[in-house]
């Protein structure tokens, strides 16, 4: 089977942008499929971890099964789809959560330090409203020949709220597969006995600045909490323009995975607040590799965290630690909930059956 995959970015040797993606490719891979990634971003060609990636320019016309199109915005997918779509077996739109999402309205308010345009404000709400009508019109029209698949049924309830399709229309052909963890933290464990050198971990990747992670939420319950030691890894300038607690150590850097578990080791809890999410794939790969996991009490990660004995929720407003604390315990054994067994290698049935069917 040959298929290609659609992506806004693609990780390489200097960025971890998509990782999930990339997650899913080497798992493909590993069960012989060929993985061809189209990188709207990439201005040449290369290879990362086995996975051949190719710019817009290299693309050419080959006897491919499938399109994946990832989180597909209206710029660069949709222009690629309308042009292309003939060449191709079956087509699966993977919806992740922004592409879906009316920034107005499920999305936080920003941070006072982040550049305010009205003209940007008013062009994002334009944005929303358009990208939806336009998926909401291509999907009607071309149902037959595609596949939905949405991360999680938080996600495809937005998306039949807001584009107002018929559920009954789509029924035969969308899925719910949630996103799968990386590949080290199903097979590494927490070590609870390791010597520990902070009380609570954060780590933010390059999205630190983004309000819905609740990096503020994060700094309040250091300055709450003075007895324990905070530690924050990821991209930034939140703490250029706030206060830092003196309890909170930053390390402004963006970890790979073999870093992030050595970092867990060495933290009792992880602390991993969130005002809007879809999966929060990073807090599920935490929760996944054992250590125990404070995340917030919102809808989606009630579903997401349901079932995970090492995971409490947090109401976003509390200030004493120590009432959560008390909840917090270390699973029996390891939830697999997320494993690549119970995810992606669902997406690879459903190519076959795809496959299968034309």
């Amino acid at each position: 089977m040959k298929i290609l995959v659609l992506t806004e970015n693609y990780p390489s040797n200097n960025c971890h942008n998509r990782m999930y993606i990339h997650v899913r490719n080497k798992y493909y891979k590993k069960h012989g499929i060929d993985v061809t990634v189209l990188n709207f971003k990439a201005k040449q060609d290369y290879i990362y971890e086995g996975i051949n990636v190719i710019s817009k320019n290299s693309f050419k016309i080959d006897n491919y099964d499938i399109l994946c199109a990832h989180a597909p915005n209206i710029k660069h997918h949709f222009p690629f789809l309308k042009k292309y779509k003939r060449y191709f077996k079956k087509i699966i739109l993977f919806f992740h959560g922004q592409e879906i999402l009316k920034w107005n309205i499920d999305y936080p308010k920003e941070y006072s330090f982040m550049k305010k345009n009205k003209i940007k404000t008013i062009f994002r709400y334009l944005y929303d409203e358009i990208k939806l009508k336009i998926w909401s019109n291509y999907i009607n029209k071309n149902i037959n020949n595609l596949h939905l698949v949405f991360v999680n049924n938080y996600l495809y309830k937005k998306f039949i709220i807001y584009t107002k399709i018929n559920k009954e229309k789509i029924e035969k052909n969308k899925s719910i597969i949630n996103n799968s963890v990386g590949e080290l933290f199903e097979i590494n464990n927490y070590n609870k006995t390791s010597k520990k050198e902070y009380d609570f971990i954060t780590i933010r990747g390059e999205s630190l600045d983004q309000s819905k992670y609740g990096i503020d939420i994060v700094t309040r319950l250091a300055f709450s909490n003075p007895k324990y030691k905070f530690l924050v890894i990821g991209e930034g300038n939140y703490y250029i323009y706030n206060d830092k607690p003196d309890n909170l150590i930053f390390i402004n850097k963006i970890l790979k995975h073999k870093e992030i578990i050595e970092y867990l080791n060495k933290s009792k809890y992880a602390l991993m607040p969130t005002k809007q999410d879809t999966q929060g794939v990073l807090a599920c790969e935490l929760a996944t590799f054992g250590i125990p996991l404070i995340t917030s009490d919102i809808d989606v990660c009630k579903e997401i965290f349901n079932g995970f004995e090492n995971v409490v929720l947090l109401n976003n407003s509390i200030n004493d630690l120590d009432i959560i604390i008390k909840d917090l315990k270390h699973s029996n054994s390891k939830n697999e909930k997320y494993y690549s067994k119970n995810t992606i290698l669902k997406e690879i049935e459903l190519f076959k059956e795809l496959v299968w069917m034309i």
